[in-house]
């Protein structure tokens, strides 16, 4: 039950041989900038700060490359760092997703998509039944 976030490039495709069959078949390739790995936990967490869909459903949004999250994410991050006990209040009784955590993943997530606005966004969602899932 997790959300991974990506920023990457171009997809190539070039050949490549097959250690099983020993055949040369092509493969794609994409050059990947970032990556990173959350809890589901955070769903409520990033909805009090205006970040939900950003992190969970940019497509829905109509984000596809990192420069468009910039902005958001530089908002909902001052948002976060303003007033920790607001957001706290979302921590995971379990510990799987405190607030501690949260701010330097999106610290990290924004300087990544500064480093490299034109990269492609991607997103893959873990299973969500037992997570937070904000309906549009």
């Amino acid at each position: 039950m997790s959300l991974d976030v990506y920023l990457t490039g171009a997809t190539t495709t070039s050949p490549c041989m097959c250690p099983k069959c020993y055949k040369e078949h092509m493969a794609e390739h994409t050059e990947e900038f970032y990556s990173a790995n959350i809890t589901h936990n955070f769903g409520k967490m990033a909805d009090e700060a205006g970040i939900y869909e950003h992190l969970w459903q940019p497509e829905e949004i109509g984000i596809s490359k990192a420069s468009q999250l910039i902005e958001p994410l530089r908002i909902g991050l001052a948002l976060l760092k303003s007033d920790p006990d607001r957001f706290s209040k979302f921590d995971a009784s379990n510990g799987w997703g405190l607030y501690i955590h949260f701010v330097p993943f999106v610290e990290k997530y924004l300087k990544a998509c500064k480093e490299y606005p034109d990269a492609d966004v991607r997103v893959s969602l873990g299973r969500t039944e037992s997570g937070y899932r904000r309906q549009l």
